[in-house]
């Protein structure tokens, strides 16, 4: 059961809805689920949503397409919502001749089951600084949308062109946390920490030329900003950035 779940059975017993013996059933049988299943390559971590608010992830790389599906139908069949990130196409395939209602993401690479969660009230924002930094802005975004959070896109808003992301200061001032995606030398999210008083995420990518050394520049730009609110993830980390963002909107 989701921690969601949980309150909603409480509410229930509370409102009359719901016998309360009936409520204990309800509670004792999904305490005596296991807690992981064994599938021998995979040990699935059913417990994973009543102690973080959302199920086990899958890192689709390293794993061939069937692990995938059997490992998402395992994580689905609890009535759970399902993110697959770093997935191939022939990956969703696998999974949508199991699981019909699955959706692919090709930027982000994610293949996604969507089912009903509490939503936060507040809104994040991701901001890419420029189109070859969407595939990781996409994988944030589908990641904290998927976790019942309002998501604006704000996208190829770099430094290189400054009035870009200066138009999008109402947007940016109207969120309640932001996730910033930049390659290169890193220099958006100490720009977009400089005009907000409100979390922000910075996600460096590998996209750049050879000093770049595939993102740790930006990586150490971002760990060097001057701006204040500013915390960093690692490089490409757009599932991390998504989910810290999650937490910190359901706060």
């Amino acid at each position: 059961m989701t921690p969601g779940e949980i309150r909603a059975l409480i509410e229930g017993v509370r409102a009359g809805a719901v016998a309360a013996d009936e409520a204990e059933r309800t509670l004792l049988g999904a305490l005596r689920q296991q807690p992981f299943e064994d599938l021998g390559f995979a040990k699935v971590d059913h417990h994973r949503a009543i102690r973080q608010g959302f199920p086990e992830v899958i890192l689709g790389l390293g794993k061939t397409p069937a692990q995938i599906a059997e490992i998402a139908v395992r994580i689905a069949g609890r009535e759970a919502p399902l993110l697959v990130t770093r997935a191939s196409r022939e990956a969703f395939d696998a999974v949508q001749a199991r699981l019909a209602d699955v959706e692919y993401h090709e930027l982000a690479r994610a293949i996604v089951l969507r089912r009903p969660l509490p939503r936060a009230s507040g809104t994040i924002v991701v901001a890419s600084a420029g189109t070859s930094d969407l595939p990781v802005a996409e994988e944030a975004a589908i990641t904290a949308d998927l976790m019942g959070n309002d998501v604006t896109r704000v996208y190829d808003v770099g430094v290189a062109g400054i009035h870009r992301v200066l138009a999008q200061r109402a947007t940016l001032e109207a969120a309640r946390v932001i996730v910033v995606v930049a390659g290169m030398e890193g220099a958006l999210p100490s720009v977009v920490a400089g005009m907000v008083n409100v979390p922000v995420i910075a996600v460096p990518t590998s996209v750049g030329y050879g000093a770049s050394f595939g993102g740790i520049a930006a990586l150490l730009g971002m760990l060097n900003s001057c701006a204040n609110g500013v915390a960093v993830v690692n490089i490409d980390n757009g599932f991390g950035a998504g989910c810290m963002a999650s937490l910190i909107n359901h706060a």
